[in-house]
């Protein structure tokens, strides 16, 4: 079997987790904060805050920007349900921006002419979170243009990008947002198991994405609403969640980092390798924009259908009965039945809508072997049953 990622856990992981099980902390020890300052040290932001998911991450950003009842949140529907999920969370609507078929990132003339007609219709977004899909950043520069035009806040979800640049500067630097996210799921670039990390440059922002992941509790007398009874004293200002990560988790956090240069070179090198071996007749491969350098995440291809003798779903229930085990990321956010019922319609996200057609994502990890990137190639490229692929 050959899964589409995994992670790739060392000897000097294990120590470092070992490590920590041996202290006199598990977790709210020393161990957080650490990996909170190696993480602003590699992306270049102020600050840090690590939490037991991406998915709490999204969810603490949006409240920390204020979304709340009848607010507007837009994002990729190519992305995975908690991209949007944050928002319902906060009681805001979620609407969704086309992708640009080349990067499959947020279409940027799409976006210019929804927020246009979301202006004059009084319906703009308070926040939009642009979706780094496979490691490749958005056009941060002309969204923070947009959101400087029309009042928007922006979280970058780049749950798929640590590691990745744009415009030769590290993802997570929030030069052209206000909050960025990362996922550190085992799937992902690097791994805490599971686990998330917001970056921002506001300390405004810090402070409350701090007390959000503790149950909206400060120790800071500055923060308290009046005097401090005495040294055991602390105050709940807001309502908050236990959304906290473990000293464990953010040990192998820390080491996973070293490698971190290591894993994305490996990437890349596999990447080159499906680019020379897959045949452009046959398919649409990765582009990468030249102002991004790409994590890869994901290596995703979309096949031209019109030139295959097999549907789209044929080719995948093939690949995965030979031990391949290929995925598709992702469903459109707005088909989940949970969606449908806000008014959503596929004819609005035409590029959507292709790419859900003939996308499909191949394995791609650190430690994948020559051999299995020939077996992949191979069963794409030769006889399913008594008829040729092509």
């Amino acid at each position: 079997m050959i899964p589409y990622g995994r992670q790739n856990i060392s000897d000097d992981d294990i120590k470092s987790v070992v490590e920590v099980l041996k202290s006199d902390f598990l977790t709210q020890g020393p161990t957080v904060p650490l990996f909170e300052k190696k993480i602003n040290e590699l992306v270049g932001s102020k600050y840090a805050v690590a939490v037991n998911s991406a998915t709490s991450a999204l969810h603490s950003a949006c409240l920390a920007l204020g979304v709340g009842t009848d607010d507007i949140v837009w994002t990729s529907p190519i992305s995975f349900v908690a991209s949007a999920n944050c928002a319902i969370y906060c009681g805001a609507k979620v609407d969704f921006i086309d992708i640009n078929l080349k990067t499959y990132n947020v279409d940027i003339d799409y976006l210019k002419e929804k927020l246009f007609q979301a202006e004059k219709n009084g319906t703009l977004p308070k926040v939009i979170i642009p979706v780094h899909l496979a490691g490749q950043s958005c056009d941060m520069e002309s969204i923070s243009k947009l959101s400087v035009q029309y009042g928007f806040k922006v979280i970058e979800d780049a749950s798929h990008a640590i590691g990745g640049r744009y415009k030769g500067e590290m993802i997570g630097n929030c030069k052209y947002s206000d909050i960025t996210v990362f996922s550190f799921h085992p799937v992902k670039i690097i791994t805490t198991g599971e686990g998330g990390v917001a970056t921002t440059n506001n300390p405004e922002i810090y402070n409350k994405l701090s007390r959000l992941r503790s149950h909206g509790i400060t120790r800071d007398i500055n923060e308290m609403t009046h005097a401090s009874d005495g040294p055991w004293y602390y105050q709940q200002l807001e309502l908050g969640y236990n959304y906290r990560m473990t000293d464990i988790q953010a040990a192998l956090g820390i080491s996973q980092l070293t490698r971190l240069e290591e894993f994305i070179k490996n990437r890349h090198e596999i990447v080159e390798k499906y680019n020379q071996k897959l045949n452009s007749e046959y398919f649409i491969k990765p582009y990468q924009d030249e102002s991004t350098y790409s994590s890869y995440h994901l290596y995703i291809i979309r096949f031209k259908l019109d030139k295959v003798k097999f549907t789209h779903k044929q080719i995948f229930e093939q690949l995965r009965l030979a031990g391949i085990l290929v995925n598709l990321h992702y469903i459109p956010i707005y088909k989940h039945p949970f969606y449908e019922k806000y008014g959503n319609v596929a004819s609005q996200y035409p590029n959507s809508e292709k790419y859900y057609a003939d996308a499909m994502s191949l394995p791609i990890f650190p430690g994948l072997k020559d051999s299995q990137i020939d077996e992949v190639v191979h069963r794409l490229t030769h006889p399913i049953g008594y008829q040729t692929l092509f």
